[in-house]
């Protein structure tokens, strides 16, 4: 254990280093949640039972940090660790590889929650966003079956990113198409059926809905939408079965 606590703090410490990280994965959601309040007010969304919008906006911001600190990173970074072959020395060491990618999985869910709780402070404080105690759960529920899935993505991923350079542009032409249609900004209730479908197959919008179930102030119980849940974890043990079988510890061709 105190290996592993190591790991988790060389992680965390390397992550803090790293601005783009910090500024991509803490910051950038706080901005839009500013840009998207100051622009469109505090109205009612009637498409979604009459909550306020920046009730609809904090999950959908949650989801995005949770995938940018999780599956961006993850893809991106290890992508350059590979390339760099800081990968292969790893593998040269005793270091276990489930304590080296538990390491990376348990530093990109801190962000996340660190995430979660700077943007429902702000949502409280500015704009009167609250989550009933009963469904806290939910919140809970969703951030950590979020992180632990889209890790497995970034980590499988990563496999399929021919470099370094490419790799920031490539995550990014994947992720931001799919932010956009999966109602992570703006609900997506009046787009054509077809690309509502096509947003369905993916876990983007199936985690954003089921974090704003737990902040719908209608929601009963625990909040825990299991049934979009049910279908992020599905994409996780992909994620995790394509990882297992396609990760490169060192640069194609070697």
């Amino acid at each position: 254990m105190s290996l592993l606590a190591r790991q988790i703090g060389y992680d965390l410490r390397s992550w803090i280093r790293n601005p783009p990280v910090l500024f991509f994965g803490l910051l950038l959601p706080v901005i839009f949640l500013l840009i998207f309040a100051t622009i469109f007010g505090n109205e009612t969304l009637d498409s979604r039972g009459g909550i306020k919008q920046s009730t609809y906006y904090v999950p959908g911001l949650i989801a995005l940090g949770v995938i940018s600190t999780t599956f961006v990173n993850l893809a991106i970074s290890l992508t350059i660790m590979r390339e760099n072959r800081v990968l292969k020395r790893l593998r040269g060491t005793p270091l276990p590889p489930w304590l080296f990618f538990t390491g990376r999985m348990a530093a990109a869910m801190v962000f996340a929650v660190l995430l979660t709780v700077v943007l429902v402070g702000i949502g409280a404080a500015l704009y009167g966003v609250e989550i009933p105690d009963s469904t806290l759960p939910g919140v809970i529920v969703s951030v950590a079956v979020g992180s632990i899935a889209f890790c497995a993505l970034g980590i499988a991923f990563s496999a399929v990113i021919p470099n370094e350079d490419a790799a920031p542009p490539i995550v990014n032409a994947l992720v931001l198409p799919l932010y956009f249609i999966s109602g992570l900004f703006f609900p997506v209730d009046d787009a054509p059926q077809w690309l509502q479908d096509l947003a369905s197959v993916f876990p983007i919008g199936h985690l954003a809905e089921a974090l704003f179930t737990a902040f719908d102030p209608e929601t009963q119980g625990a909040g825990v939408d299991w049934g979009n849940l049910w279908v992020v974890g599905v994409w996780g043990l992909a994620g995790v079965l394509l990882a297992f079988r396609f990760f490169r510890w060192t640069p194609k061709g070697e």
